[in-house]
């Protein structure tokens, strides 16, 4: 089995809230050693559009990544994702009709709060934090059933800004994790968290070990918004996914899970 070297989950300035050319995200990534890169970048919704990309952008990411798969494919493996907002009824079923590698399914609002947009911090205030852990990973419980996605990402962003349960979060996100693996999504390691207030990765050891005690299989992906994000916190995703056990790390084919070792 070959060792390679994957990032799956990389944005574009057509989020709105990212910077750096496509090209010049590939170039880092060559030179950063990346053997399989995928640009997942925010997919269309009809909701909280001033993240994201419209739907008539689809057409220029799309493009783009095509020419940049055919520039540098003696280079690097470019691969064609979207990460989709699980937010009934608001996903777009142009997106999902899409012939992608993968899609990264993930929770970023609860109802219609941005939990983790720091503009909306305030929606913490006077609830109870175990609540709001439950309400979350019912959510992520609710996204596996749907078996729309491929990867979830950053499964645990609800611990962003560090307010923490009370309650064990093995046993709060348990029936996720259960969901996932009837489901044969891979969950990914993602450093984003360790630029965050919560300075740790997603998703924490305990649950990273409950996935592995489900033979849930794990990608990476370094969340990049800026060129020198790009494979951020690699080093210590594969340590933490070594520590708890895994040998081997998933990327996409037009859906198919293909299998390395780190």
């Amino acid at each position: 089995m070959k060792k390679l070297r994957i990032d799956l989950h990389n944005h574009t300035t057509l989020c709105n809230h990212a910077t750096g050319t496509m090209e010049g995200y590939v170039l880092e990534a060559i030179s950063k050693g990346i053997d399989i890169f995928g640009f997942s970048c925010h997919a269309p919704m009809n909701f909280d559009i001033k993240y994201r990309m419209s739907l008539e952008d689809m057409s220029t990411y799309e493009e783009e990544i095509f020419r940049l798969q055919d520039k540098y494919k003696n280079q690097i493996q470019i691969l064609f994702a979207y990460e989709v907002d699980y937010l009934p009824p608001y996903i777009e079923p142009k997106v999902l009709s899409k012939p992608v590698d993968y899609f990264i399914g993930s929770v970023h609002f609860i109802n219609s709060w941005g939990f983790d947009n720091p503009e909306f911090i305030g929606g913490y205030e006077g609830k109870d934090i175990d609540v709001i852990w439950g309400e979350y990973f019912d959510a992520i419980s609710d996204m596996a059933k749907t078996r729309l996605f491929d990867v979830v990402g950053h499964l645990d962003l609800i611990k962003v800004f560090k307010y923490l349960p009370k309650k064990a979060v093995g046993i709060i996100a348990y029936d996720a994790l259960k969901e996932i693996q009837k489901a044969n999504m891979t969950i990914e390691i993602n450093p984003a968290g360790l630029r965050k207030p919560i300075e740790e990765l997603y998703p924490s050891k305990e649950l990273l070990k409950i996935a592995y005690d489900l033979n849930i299989p794990i990608t990476c992906g370094s969340d990049a918004h800026k060129i020198e994000q790009i494979g951020y916190g690699y080093e210590h995703a594969v340590a933490l996914a070594k520590e708890v056990g895994y040998k081997n790390v998933q990327y996409f084919i037009k859906r198919v899970p293909q299998v390395v070792i780190f």
